[in-house]
């Protein structure tokens, strides 16, 4: 497994050690750091690909494609390919790829919109990049279209592909259209940059219409997040322009957008948001270009699992734009005793409602006009905890939402305006609420800012809260090498006052690669799982689903969660951040530098207070002479990232030689048990050799695996 660091990120203890290591880096011969990175995606041009296609496109990444054999889309009905890789001559020098061309061929009914794309390398796999599926046909931006006099000229509809790629870049592109002519301009590509591993500034766009004389008819900067949306209807005939560029006159050659321009219907949101699988829903469209009765009607196939999903809809003999809808199997409430009122300096007005709302249940709403609220009523025993959850801003609406529980005197008992889990969401969730007295309490629902209209749409979800875990992977990739063995920590988020022990595994793994799954100890955050694969294992790389079991605090059954892969990011500065991904990516490549790692023992018990020596011998490739540095703690300065050691142990630094220099191939973990240290029983704990890829970057194997036990 690969990992990233930067000065400031690495573990306290090792943090001379590095250093050391990083000047020797610089001030010594070639062979002193790994010659081995997995790639990294910085875009994909164009950024588009048409359904029944097939369309050529260029990966550009940093650090090294040379062999790619191998391309990941996420989701149906896009496959890609590469050529084979070049047979090279024993001995040669490895060449140096940053450019790779990539066939996308899509399906004439994949979905459209956005998906993930990785490149297999014998390097190991690389980061994310991402491709919009779309309908019309791709333009690609001509070489000189950086004023009104030199616009590109376009014929619609059509996908514009291309790149703010300089500063003060502007780009113009000019068409033609009829009178009364109205067109929806979608742009995408801040949203694009969200995945990207090394971009540190992303493009911030705006687009504006003109005339033929070169006036501004209309403009957009943010409408889905940093992504314009305009649509427009031209009452005149003629020739008009199109400019993108970024707001604040920024360039980067990675700045690639899509533009899809076209007089279809464009459907933003619709109401109700949520839809049942197995039952038919009739759904109102909102958005632009929409016929006289914006409705449809729509079944959703019954087995499709409850969550948010993209999709598009019917719309007479034609389809819609993909649009995102809430899955859910809640019991249906309807929205028949609600009470509307005003909100003054905070405070609600008009909060007595009739009847009550029966618990579980979902509601779809809309906050129709300015400074509405609604108000849901239900009955409460002291004590009872409940969840609610407003799902509205993720699902391409505009209400800000603010949530709030008063009692029957209408005193604001909680409120939430931004859902906090590792990110910030818009959306608003009050979570695990305690009713402190039995009786009737009223949910308000209301954009923070008292807008509303049409596309403010939400769904609310009311159950009783349950303990329970999310999972999440801290890397999205793991690099294996023959007969090398690496390590996937997984990191429980623990909700509800679950408490217990979860098991972790593992489903996908290829052949020639066996693993060892550890657990996350009873109220405990991280475990690990070691995957190592045999002397004889051939290059390939698979996705694989890590999961975790665990007992229901009731003894009913069992829970389980599949784990969340996160891809880091590096931030301006060198901070380290993560963003959701929807797969992780285990590959076979070349040998490295390090050709294995042994312990000795692989086992220790350890009695409270006592220490234990381990013995660690790895193994380099001839000539190679870079710095290895030793830990069990997946750490960065101030920050632990992923620890399965068992709470009060740690390793005794004074008793331990954790750097190996030159042609040093021996050294030792001191372990030791606190005077306190609980017992448990064979806590899988993986030793990690570190070596640098270069000045903020290192790459990660284990030894096999090892087993700590606390007994008093």
């Amino acid at each position: 497994m690969f990992h990233t660091y930067s000065m400031c990120q690495i573990g306290v203890r090792s943090f001379v050690l590095y250093a050391f290591s990083l000047c020797s880096l610089y001030l010594c011969g070639p062979f002193l750091c790994a010659q081995t990175s997995y790639p990294m995606v910085m875009c994909v041009r164009p950024v588009a690909v048409q359904v029944g296609q097939t369309t050529e496109c260029e990966v550009l990444a940093r650090y090294n494609l040379d062999g790619a054999y191998k391309v990941f889309v996420t989701g149906g009905g896009v496959t890609a390919t590469v050529d084979a890789p070049k047979a090279e001559k024993a001995g040669a020098t490895k060449r140096q790829v940053s450019a790779l061309k990539v066939r996308f061929q899509a399906a004439a009914d994949a979905l459209p919109g956005v998906r993930d794309v990785r490149i297999a390398t014998p390097q190991g796999a690389s980061t994310l990049g991402q491709i919009v599926v779309v309908r019309d046909p791709i333009v690609r931006e001509a070489a000189n279209n950086d004023t009104l006099q030199t616009a590109q000229q376009v014929s619609l509809p059509a996908t514009i592909c291309g790149a703010l790629e300089k500063r003060e870049d502007v780009d113009f592109y000019q068409f033609k259209v009829a009178a009364g002519t109205a067109l929806t301009f979608h742009v995408r590509c801040q949203r694009l940059e969200n995945r990207i591993h090394d971009l540190q500034e992303h493009a911030d766009p705006i687009i504006t219409l003109r005339n033929a004389a070169g006036s501004v008819l209309a403009s957009n900067d943010n409408y889905f997040f940093g992504d314009p949306l305009l649509h427009y209807r031209f009452a005149t005939a003629g020739e008009y322009y199109l400019e993108i560029r970024d707001t604040r006159y920024g360039g980067n050659p990675y700045w690639q957008y899509c533009i899809e321009i076209n007089d279809r219907p464009f459907v933003t949101c619709v109401q109700p948001l949520r839809v049942t699988p197995g039952r038919a829903t009739r759904l109102r469209l909102i958005g632009y270009n929409l016929p006289p009765e914006p409705f449809t009607t729509w079944t959703l196939s019954a087995n499709t699992p409850d969550g948010p999903l993209w999709t598009t809809l019917p719309l007479g003999n034609d389809k819609s734009n993909v649009v995102p809808l809430v899955v859910s199997r809640l019991p249906e409430a309807k929205k028949t005793q609600v009470r509307t009122g005003s909100v003054s300096d905070g405070q609600a007005s008009g909060a007595d409602v009739s009847g009550s709302f029966p618990v579980p249940c979902g509601i779809s709403g809309c906050i129709a006009k300015e400074n509405e609220v609604d108000r849901y009523s239900f009955e409460a025993k002291a004590g009872e905890r409940f969840t609610i959850t407003v799902s509205a801003r993720d699902y391409q609406s505009s209400l800000d939402s603010l949530v709030r529980i008063v009692n029957d005197k209408g005193q604001v008992l909680i409120e939430n305006d931004d859902m906090r889990d590792r990110y910030v969401h818009a959306d608003s969730q009050i979570e695990n609420w305690a009713a402190p007295t039995s009786g009737r309490y009223t949910i308000e629902v209301c954009d923070v800012h008292g807008r509303g209209g049409a596309d403010f749409v939400y769904f609310l979800s009311l159950v009783h809260s349950e303990p329970y875990f999310e999972l999440e992977i801290d890397t999205d990739k793991t690099l294996l090498a023959p007969g090398l063995a690496s390590v996937i920590f997984v990191r429980a988020v623990r909700k509800n006052g679950f408490a217990g022990e979860i098991q972790l595994g593992v489903e996908g793994l290829p052949a020639g690669v066996t693993s060892h799954c550890g657990r996350i100890l009873a109220g405990g955050r991280d475990g690990c799982i070691l995957v190592q694969a045999a002397p004889d294992a051939k290059q390939t790389a698979v996705n694989l689903r890590v999961f975790g079991t665990a007992l229901r605090p009731d003894g009913k059954g069992k829970l389980e969660a599949t784990a969340r892969p996160l891809q880091e990011i590096y931030m301006p500065g060198g901070g380290r951040h993560h963003y959701p991904a929807d797969m992780h990516t285990l590959s076979i490549g070349d040998p490295l530098d390090l050709q294995s790692v042994a312990i000795t023992p692989t086992s220790i018990t350890l009695k409270p207070g006592e220490s234990k020596r381990v013995e660690v011998t790895i193994q380099r490739r001839p000539g190679f002479t870079g710095n290895v540095t030793l830990d069990t703690v997946y750490q960065h300065l101030n920050t632990i990232y992923g620890s399965s050691m068992p709470p009060g142990v740690r390793i005794d630094d004074k008793a331990s030689r954790t750097l190996l220099t030159g042609e040093q191939t021996k050294a030792y973990l001191t372990f030791q048990a606190a005077p306190d240290a609980k017992p448990v029983e064979k806590q899988l704990v993986p030793i990690m050799a570190h070596v640098s890829i270069n000045f903020v970057m290192k790459w990660t194997i284990c030894g096999q695996p090892f087993f700590i036990t606390v007994r008093r």
